[in-house]
């Protein structure tokens, strides 16, 4: 699927000690993916072609702030644990929880690593976009 930049994206927002992206999408599912395509982006991850990799999992939290921290920070543990990233995302909300299945391979290279998603004034909120929120992210 295509995303419309004007519906959905990121951009580094500059950060005196750490790295913060500002995301923005029509919906939540939405604004999952962008801030992992975002997250990788920062962090400089290069996947290899093959072998593709799937993992499923379910995101649980008591708000959607909790659930997007909980959903980078599974995506931070691949990496670290399996130098695998993604680049395929298909999720399934239902009530406080969201099923992700997500695709992709082990890191060919990475630039830097992020040590950790913070809820340092996160807040998922209605703008212009649609569904916004600024993440900050340790270094």
């Amino acid at each position: 699927m295509e995303m419309n930049i004007q519906e959905s994206g990121y951009i580094e927002v500059e950060h005196t000690a750490d790295w913060e992206l500002e995301v923005w999408a029509p919906d939540i599912e939405r604004l999952f993916e962008v801030s992992a395509r975002g997250m990788y982006h920062l962090a400089g991850i290069i996947l290899q072609d093959k072998p593709r990799e799937i993992r499923m999992f379910v995101i649980d939290g008591p708000d959607p702030e909790s659930m997007i921290v909980n959903f980078l920070s599974e995506l931070l543990f691949y990496s670290e644990m399996e130098s695998l990233a993604f680049d395929t995302f298909d999720f399934k909300k239902s009530g406080n929880s969201i099923s992700a299945v997500v695709e992709g391979a082990g890191i060919k290279s990475i630039e830097k690593e992020i040590k950790a998603v913070t809820y340092h004034n996160l807040k998922i909120r209605q703008g212009k976009h649609g569904l916004e929120v600024r993440i900050i992210f340790d270094v």
